[in-house]
């Protein structure tokens, strides 16, 4: 390991959900090593990958896994890159610490940007029920205290908010943060 190695997860939207575009875990795992990554590690099927990169940007890097990804698998898969670091400011930043042991009702969903103030607004306007968020630059808390499953304001975020991202409970947030540090370690 050289001193310009980094640690980063890849979160991937969109596979292995509700039986359709099935990626086997071993199979990512083994296709991040044929791209030159090391310690090389998954979690869940919905697509979560830690990985040591050389050298690369986040961007960068999201752009090569999903060009890779799509020649592979014949399909498209928005893949958001982030670093180990900002993956402990993401749990840092935990608007929410009082729900932070329920992990399937606290959710941090990874956008590609920050929402601007507009969106942000037009988010806020449909939140009318039990749920409550936050957006700290490019991640949306969310606290749903009926579960993501029978939220009605979690199904309208997408197509309300239009910045493309990809959610992980609160388990799998930690679960990453873990493992990122691991490998860092």
């Amino acid at each position: 390991m050289s001193g310009e190695d980094t640690v980063f997860v890849a979160l991937f939207s969109g596979i292995n959900v509700g039986g359709n575009r099935i990626v086997k875990m071993a199979e990512l795992k083994s296709f991040f090593e044929g791209l030159g990554f090391s310690d090389v590690a998954n979690y869940v099927q919905s697509g979560n990958v830690v990985f040591r990169a050389e050298k690369g940007n986040a961007a960068a890097l999201a752009k090569q896994l999903e060009a890779a990804f799509e020649k592979k698998w014949g399909f498209n898969s928005r893949i958001m890159v982030r670093d180990a670091a900002w993956l402990e400011r993401l749990v840092e930043g935990n608007p929410y610490p009082e729900v932070a042991g329920e992990p399937t009702k606290l959710h941090a969903y990874v956008l590609e940007r920050e929402p601007t103030a507009e969106e942000t607004t037009r988010l806020a306007e449909k939140c009318t029920g039990p749920e409550r968020f936050e957006i700290k630059g490019d991640v949306l808390y969310l606290h749903a205290p009926d579960g993501i499953g029978k939220s009605v304001f979690a199904n309208l975020i997408p197509r309300t908010l239009k910045v493309p991202g990809t959610a992980r409970n609160w388990r799998s947030v930690l679960a990453l943060r873990e493992m990122a540090g691991k490998v860092g370690g």
